[in-house]
């Protein structure tokens, strides 16, 4: 049967407007006003909602082993929370073990493919350095896989300035996007057995042990060896105003470089590691000061960074106390892991469902952003960046219907309850939110219905990417 949302105003990356939208065969096969569509449609009124294309993320952790545990939402939890969020599309990270990309991709789709509430794809870490990894690196496109993920930090995952180089060079000849994670790793790994021989070990040293101009500095290191590479480069969860100084830089340059920053670093401080329950706030890279967060979001207004993920990767912050998920008691051992000493504190927090509606209210609702600019950073950019769009992230015939309606002047408190994520606690707790989704479509599918879960495991499809071709 044919969908219709009539009477809604469209939002879309560059334009607001009233329309229709007729789907059929999970397609969106008709945008217009007043369409004439026959019988046997099922009609949705939008009247007084906006329709926006679902969210597209593009950062995410799910049923990532860390610390001796491992990441608390899987890949049926986490999509489940990022569809009550508005997001109907994410991309994962193949961790990269022993064995050969290969086996390892299938080792992800192995924990992905049966759960998958909404579509997914992955991009592929690169941490291990040998000829045959560079000689495996191209046969990823057959994969569906067009991007890799390579890191400056964490002693079992760091690569040099020349491997990263020439990964950058081969990716660059099989049209393959680089990403990078950008801290000064060596430096790092001193700070923190200093800290820990001086006794210094409550969260807020997290922190202090990951300076931001470590991940400044970094920044540009990666942005030259890409320069130098003559490879694209994407920024992972930019953190500190320095790096969207260096980001701007090499833009103003006309570098072929791109910027991600992620919720948690807009709005919160080293402070929030100060408090009695500051281990709920411990993520890589940390936390910065209120000026960061400022010049963050002048990033976001004025065009320096491209997208908005969220690093989703959550912990219990006490797994020693069950939380009730559709209707079943489920604990896993979390943040509690590292009481009395930092380092072994789970790296990571819960974020995929939040992102929508706290950047809606406290972005667009404080005029940060506008709506358009809302739909691009979240939705539009990254699909056209990681090689889905328009299949993703755009609301014309032929694009998938993802649709996502959105109540705008819907009140709530938020929190745990409302953010559906598989975990004990919430970073917005007690947020007032103006604007909320009330209906939420995967591929014409109706997921999420005014708080209610329709969706199921196994929905979701793998997205075989195509190659990078687009600079946003």
């Amino acid at each position: 049967m044919k969908t219709l949302i009539k009477n809604g105003t469209l939002i879309t990356a560059s334009e607001t407007f009233q329309a229709d939208i007729l789907v059929d065969s999970e397609k969106i096969i008709q945008v217009g006003v007043d369409l004439k569509v026959g019988e046997d449609v099922e009609t949705v009124d939008a009247s007084g909602k906006l329709v926006m294309p679902g969210g597209v993320d593009p950062h995410t952790h799910f049923d990532l082993p860390m610390f001796n545990t491992v990441s608390s939402d899987d890949h049926y939890t986490g999509h489940k929370a990022a569809a009550f969020g508005g997001t109907t599309t994410v991309i994962d990270f193949v961790p990269h073990e022993a064995g050969s990309l290969k086996e390892n991709i299938d080792v992800w789709h192995a924990k992905a493919d049966e759960k998958a509430a909404i579509d997914f794809s992955f991009h592929m870490n690169i941490t291990r350095y040998s000829d045959q990894v560079l000689a495996e690196i191209p046969s990823l496109l057959k994969e569906g896989i067009t991007s890799l993920k390579v890191f400056m930090a964490y002693e079992h995952m760091k690569l040099s300035d020349g491997q990263i180089f020439e990964i950058m060079r081969l990716a660059r000849e099989h049209q393959m996007l680089t990403m990078l994670h950008a801290e000064m790793g060596d430096v790092i790994d001193f700070l923190i057995l200093e800290a820990l021989a001086a006794g210094n070990t409550s969260p807020e040293w997290h922190a202090l042990t990951r300076p931001a101009w470590g991940a400044v500095e970094a920044t540009l290191r990666g942005i030259a060896i890409a320069a130098q590479a003559e490879a694209p480069l994407y920024v992972v969860h930019m953190n500190a105003g320095g790096e969207v100084d260096m980001l701007a830089y090499a833009r103003q340059k006309k570098l072929p470089v791109m910027g991600e920053t992620c919720p948690q670093y807009l709005f919160f401080t080293i402070e929030d590691l100060r408090r009695p329950d500051g281990a709920k706030w411990v993520c890589s890279p940390p936390m910065r000061t209120a000026e960061d967060n400022r010049r963050l979001w002048e990033g976001l207004s004025d065009g320096t960074l491209q997208t908005v993920g969220t690093d989703h990767c959550p912990f219990f912050y006490d797994g020693t106390k069950p939380v009730l998920y559709e209707g079943k008691e489920i604990a896993i051992p979390g943040k509690e892991l590292g009481k009395g000493d930092f380092t072994k504190i789970p790296n990571g927090l819960p974020a995929v469902g939040d992102r929508l509606p706290i950047l809606w209210t406290y972005g667009v609702g404080k005029g940060r952003i506008t709506a358009n600019q809302f739909v691009a950073l979240t939705s539009t950019n990254p699909a056209k960046i990681f090689g889905l769009y328009p299949q993703k992230g755009s609301l014309v015939p032929g694009a998938d219907a993802d649709i996502v309606i959105w109540d705008p002047e819907r009140r709530l408190t938020y929190g745990a309850a409302v953010a559906q994520h598989r975990t004990d606690y919430n970073l917005f707790e007690g947020w007032e939110l103006v604007g909320f989704p009330e209906k939420v479509f995967l591929r014409g599918h109706l997921i999420v219905d005014r708080g209610k879960w329709l969706g199921r495991a196994g929905m979701g499809r793998f997205l075989h990417r195509q190659p990078f071709n687009e600079l946003v």
